[in-house]
């Protein structure tokens, strides 16, 4: 629109009503259609799996492991276990959300259609947090692996490259390339990503499984005991500080604009996704604990591949599974930087963020400068800020915006009891209504610096919002009556 209209749009939409506006799923829906010929539709069911799995398995295992444990205790298995269910409870409402509303705005479309422009804007504005720092988190544990690697062959990163300056160096160069690899490989193409990701997939659950035959080979019961040396309150702040790595059916629900069948096959593979992440979370956990005690954790990086070393005593075992675990970083940094650049496509179209994060190549069918700005965000993130403090600030996000989305199941199954649905929540309402306590109690275990960080994050999420997004979002600068024309239908 020409600034005439938006001053006018702006005197027609007050705040209040603003804020309250739902876009309608039709609507969506019709967009998403209308952009086919943008982003290619190229995802079967099998590519959305591995896409989930991708951005989701091995990051919780390979790099955050070593400061999980020494939390939780021998009980860590306990806390990818209550994450886990967490995870599942949210999935199912993500399923049929993905199933009704098929676009590439994930939570943030869902809250947009129920809640309200408002509540959306606050969801988007969360999965930015969890997106990006999602991202350079899992890419900051790349440094040690890289060095096990370099050891095979007696040589080391310096100092001044294998960590930010918290950690007593200048920057962490290999997470910064990994992020830059991902991101040159995202502007080539989705299918070319999903390809790549779905041989990725598949080594690192090879490695997986060979760590856990591995560690079983040295089994140890006794390291379980006692198995709450920390109490329950250190399973549960542990659970809510690993919950960050089940983000990646929340990266599959943005690929709808580029499935072939996204109605039937998101919510097949957001569910399958779930199983195989969830048991092989644990099967790892228990056989890394009955391996070694939960003291000889505390401290240590990489933790996997120095277990593999001491069983094995093969430097090769160990030069192949520190390779492999690079590469299972990569496709997580792969996945869930995608899931961020679909996200910001969407908000850009609505308006809320600039356009240029929208504009989709017509060579590569893919979003290249939102992506290229995205990869640079996310790789000067990675490679200045310690992992800690970004994997605490991830979870919170995730677990908000996870919250939102069982609302917005209750939401359209009472306006739109008839609608068609391809997957349904089961035991509705206690599913929806268990995910969105069980979120937002493992957000009660996170620590109250996470929290100043979350409420900053929050504080400018409103002030970008007041000072562009609502100036010039889509649906505020529709008049009250083309509004109410937009939902008739929808509401019979």
């Amino acid at each position: 629109m020409n600034s005439n209209s938006d001053v006018t749009s702006r005197t027609v939409t007050a705040l209040g009503p603003q804020l309250r506006r739902r876009k309608s799923i039709k609507n969506m829906v019709g967009e998403a259609e209308s952009n086919s010929g943008q982003l290619r539709r190229t995802l079967g069911m099998w590519q959305l799996t591995m896409i989930s799995v991708g951005a989701t398995m091995g990051t919780g295992i390979l790099v955050i492991l070593g400061a999980a444990v020494p939390i939780a205790g021998p009980a860590i298995w306990i806390s990818f276990v209550i994450a886990g269910v967490t995870a599942l409870l949210s999935a199912v409402s993500y399923a049929e959300m993905a199933g009704m509303v098929p676009v590439s705005g994930s939570s943030y479309s869902y809250s947009y259609a129920t809640m309200g422009e408002g509540i959306a804007w606050i969801c988007g504005w969360c999965l930015v947090l969890e997106y990006v720092v999602s991202v350079a988190a899992v890419a900051v544990g790349a440094g040690e692996y890289v060095n096990q690697t370099l050891r095979a062959f007696n040589l080391e990163l310096p100092v001044s490259l294998a960590g930010g300056p918290a950690e007593g160096g200048v920057v962490n160069l290999p997470a910064l390339i990994v992020v830059v690899l991902a991101t040159l490989l995202l502007v080539r193409g989705a299918r070319e990503s999903a390809i790549v990701n779905t041989v990725v997939v598949i080594i690192k659950a090879g490695i997986l499984v060979f760590f856990s035959i591995v560690a079983f080979s040295a089994f140890n019961a006794g390291n379980f005991e006692p198995l709450l040396p920390m109490g329950a309150a250190g399973v549960t702040a542990a659970a809510s500080s690993v919950f960050f790595s089940y983000i990646g059916f929340d990266a599959a629900s943005t690929a709808g604009e580029e499935a072939k069948n996204p109605k039937r096959d998101l919510p097949r593979a957001i569910m399958l996704s779930m199983l195989i992440v969830t048991i092989t979370y644990v099967l790892v956990a228990v056989s890394a604990i009955g391996a070694r005690e939960w003291t000889w954790f505390v401290g240590t990086e990489a933790a996997l591949v120095q277990i593999v070393g001491e069983l094995t005593g093969q430097p090769i075992f160990v030069l192949i599974f520190a390779l492999a675990s690079v590469l299972a970083i990569a496709s997580v940094v792969l996945t869930v930087l995608y899931g961020q650049t679909r996200i910001l496509m969407s908000m850009s179209r609505d308006g809320l963020v600039p356009a240029v994060f929208g504009k989709v190549s017509k060579w590569t069918g893919t979003p290249v400068a939102g992506t290229l700005i995205t990869g640079i965000v996310v790789a000067i993130t990675a490679g200045f800020i310690p992992l800690g403090a970004l994997a605490d600030a991830t979870s919170i996000g995730t677990l908000f915006a996870f919250a939102l989305v069982g609302v917005s199941v209750m939401y359209l199954r009472q306006r739109q009891p008839l609608a068609p649905r391809t997957f349904r929540v089961p035991l509705y309402p206690i599913t929806p209504i268990l995910g969105i306590f069980a979120c937002l109690f493992l957000m009660s275990q996170l620590g109250w610096h996470t929290w100043v960080v979350f409420l900053i994050w929050m504080l400018v999420g409103i002030v970008i919002y007041l000072g562009y997004g609502r100036r010039r979002s889509r649906l505020g600068q529709l008049s009250k009556q083309d509004y109410i024309a937009s939902h008739v239908v929808e509401n019979h």
